[in-house]
């Protein structure tokens, strides 16, 4: 039996060696998602903006959620609130179809030697793809009300890797579970629902009662959230001991992930 090594150099080595190949599939995963609608890679851009006209309409103007004191315009709440679209919908889109990543893709598993590893991370360059996208939206917007973003916009980058190295450790370990547990699909999926209502995307963490706060800082998507939203539109540096405990901790998930993911691939085959 072929043995998969779940060495944390292994980890960064395959995406490295098969870069090509992550380079390709990405590409087609993208295309292949509009290929045949007549608007093709515009829905990308559409299907956030017209989420976020309905967000903006019900909890500025029915539940009338502020930041700011309550003086800030519906542009300016829908700036604020779209930061934290962009984040949770790059975790969801990502987490949501880790469970059926190895299923969808069975005929790699039985028929040709193919680096299954490297599957979840292309569905993270898929939704960072769509979020890139959506960030460049949201800076026209910024520049056309504001003009030039806060220079705390370039911790931008440093914010995102511990996320990134969070979601590729979920979801090897979810794209794992996904062949042996078929209900984990549908248990994510109302996990993601919960996780977006419980994390400060349409309100600010000073409205929720203080009893209740540290229960919104047990979601990973808080920390994330708050700290993008402070670098990008409230011109706030991020702290530097949360950022690298963030990084520690996301590191040591990835790995965990990864080893799962590692031990657990050999018994696919007879599953699928």
């Amino acid at each position: 039996m072929q043995c998969f090594s779940a060495n944390p150099k292994e980890m960064f080595a395959s995406l490295w060696r098969h870069r090509d190949l992550i380079r390709a599939s990405t590409r087609r995963e993208i295309l292949g998602r509009y290929r045949g609608s007549a608007l093709g890679l515009l829905w990308s851009l559409f299907n956030p903006i017209f989420m976020l006209v309905i967000y903006t309409f019900v909890f500025s103007v029915v539940f009338k959620a502020r930041w700011s004191g309550g003086g800030e315009s519906k542009t300016e709440f829908a700036l604020v609130l779209f930061i934290g679209l962009i984040v949770f919908n790059i975790f969801s889109e990502t987490i949501n179809r880790a469970p059926g990543l190895i299923i969808s893709n069975a005929n790699y598993v039985k028929r040709v030697v193919f680096p299954l590893e490297i599957l979840p991370f292309v569905s993270l360059l898929t939704a960072l793809f769509h979020g890139a996208i959506s960030l460049g939206v949201w800076l026209l917007a910024y520049l056309v009300i504001f003009g030039i973003p806060p220079g705390t916009i370039f911790y931008l980058p440093l914010i995102l890797l511990p996320f990134i190295l969070f979601i590729m450790g979920l979801s090897w370990i979810l794209s794992s579970l996904g062949v042996y547990l078929r209900d984990v699909g549908q248990f994510v999926g109302i996990l993601t629902m919960v996780l977006m209502f419980l994390s400060p995307i349409f309100y600010p963490i000073t409205a929720v009662p203080e009893v209740f706060r540290g229960m919104l800082f047990m979601n990973p998507l808080t920390l994330v959230i708050e700290q993008v939203r402070s670098v990008l539109y409230f011109g706030v540096s991020p702290s530097y001991n949360l950022l690298a405990m963030h990084f520690v901790f996301s590191l040591a998930m990835s790995w965990l992930g990864f080893a799962w993911f590692q031990k657990t691939r050999k018994g696919f085959a007879d599953v699928l």
